[in-house]
């Protein structure tokens, strides 16, 4: 349920499956026959895009994926010709490259993404070629009728419906099911085009391999890889990999397409510097992520976004500052609420300086750091708080610019009042009517 609420069954079943399905209707003939020149077309743009996107992109894992799949597909067509026949040659291929194939999507799909270095490059590409060279000895003229997996294959009952063999497809379904629980369990594009590329690679074998619909489903399985990395690419312009907020990029366009009125806060963590001189960046990048996770569940119909750093944004479409300072309070006493665990020897050993400015600080950042004790051995309980200021268009804040620059002044005055607050921009007029007060008294 857990993947379901956070959206990962649906990017990874609903996408995927209604791309493959639009697939087999298209290509199964109920709207009617694809050209071959159309479908020859779709392969060469898929491939030739996807092998260009990947060597741009340095992603090795994409890069020889597509060649496995390519690689597979021109070898059926070398040894079978335009139709997979029962004996010889063609049959033997067919046979290894539906072994092989899942097995090589097996072993990518697991990979740490290296890039494309000599040092990655060199092993993969001797990989592929010893697997050209079997393939090849395999079916030279003099060997057997039927290939080395015949005697695996033979028929039965639960078979009949496909032509590939039974050792094979184990393969296939194990593969996939793999495939599949890491995607679920990482939920990246790229693991989840793996998955749908070797869903679409067991369609082509299942019908024969060779011939104008597999080839069309080879391109397809291409098609899914070509996806995943647009998709990467986006994520990584528009996503903030740390945290998993919107990140900059996405904040941006956000101020843009805003119309009508909005209330906008901006959100910095409390004596952030401390947590990395005390705990280390490991420490840091937990509080940002639990910070995060937070902003994320913001009520009000607010979204986050990360800006950089330690600071955070809210974005409250068609609201005011008086509809979102309660949702805000609730956020900020969430997150100082929360508690995380540390290590105490990871801690930080900190440089000697003088004690009477260790004093002070400590005293200062006594608010937004607290330290509880935790049951386990060994562990340390740290919260940690926020600053917050809001604001919104008015008569002489039209821009967002200045709506922001309003937002900070407010944030500048939380932290300058003891942090852990919310402080809300004083409008103009306001301001005004305060200084006299002031000089008058």
């Amino acid at each position: 349920m857990d993947f379901w609420r956070e959206g990962t069954l649906k990017f990874l079943l609903v996408p995927g499956g209604l791309l493959l399905l639009a697939a087999i209707v298209i290509f199964s003939g109920s709207l009617g026959t694809v050209p071959a020149s159309v479908i020859d077309l779709y392969y060469y743009a898929v491939f030739g895009m996807g092998v260009l996107l990947a060597w741009r992109f340095h992603s090795g894992r994409v890069l020889f994926a597509l060649l496995t799949l390519l690689l597979a597909e021109r070898a059926l067509l070398f040894f079978s010709g335009p139709k997979l026949p029962h004996l010889g040659p063609g049959r033997i291929a067919f046979e290894t490259l539906s072994f092989l194939l899942p097995l090589n999507f097996l072993v990518l799909g697991f990979l740490r993404e290296r890039g494309l270095g000599i040092s990655v490059a060199v092993p993969r590409l001797t990989a592929i070629f010893v697997q050209s060279v079997v393939v090849a000895v395999l079916c030279r003229p003099g060997q057997l009728p039927a290939g080395p997996l015949a005697t695996a294959a033979a028929h039965s009952r639960w078979l009949g419906w496909t032509t590939i063999p039974r050792l094979s497809l184990l393969i296939f379904l194990a593969a996939s099911a793999a495939l599949l629980i890491r995607a679920l369990l990482i939920r990246k594009p790229v693991e989840i085009g793996f998955f749908w590329s070797l869903v679409a690679a067991f369609l082509a074998f299942h019908l024969g391999g060779v011939g104008r619909v597999p080839t069309a489903y080879m391109a397809t399985a291409g098609l899914f890889l070509l996806v995943a990395m647009v998709e990467t690419s986006y994520s990584m312009a528009y996503s903030d990999e740390l945290t998993t907020l919107p990140a900059r990029r996405a904040f941006n366009e956000a101020l843009a397409a805003l119309e009508g009125h909005y209330a906008l806060a901006i959100v910095d963590v409390d004596h952030f510097k401390q947590f990395n001189d005390t705990y280390g960046h490991d420490t840091g990048d937990q509080v940002l992520r639990m910070v995060a996770g937070q902003l994320a569940r913001v009520t009000g119909g607010g979204k986050a976004f990360r800006c950089g750093g330690e600071e955070f944004a809210i974005i409250f479409p068609e609201r005011s500052v008086k509809d979102v300072v309660e949702n805000l309070e609730i956020l900020r006493e969430s997150i100082a609420a929360s508690v995380f665990r540390v290590r105490l020897q990871e801690r930080r050993l900190a440089p000697r300086e003088d004690p009477d400015r260790r004093q002070k600080q400590s005293r200062k950042s006594r608010s937004s750091v607290v330290q509880r004790n935790l049951p386990s051995q060994g562990l340390q309980g740290l919260s940690v708080t926020v600053s917050l200021g809001v604001a919104e268009p008015g008569a002489r804040n039209r821009e967002v610019d200045q709506v922001i620059a309003a937002a900070d002044k407010a944030l500048y005055r939380a932290k300058a009042k003891g942090r852990n607050r919310v402080e809300i921009a004083s409008p103009p007029r306001m301001r005004l009517l305060r200084k006299s007060k002031q000089s008058i008294a």
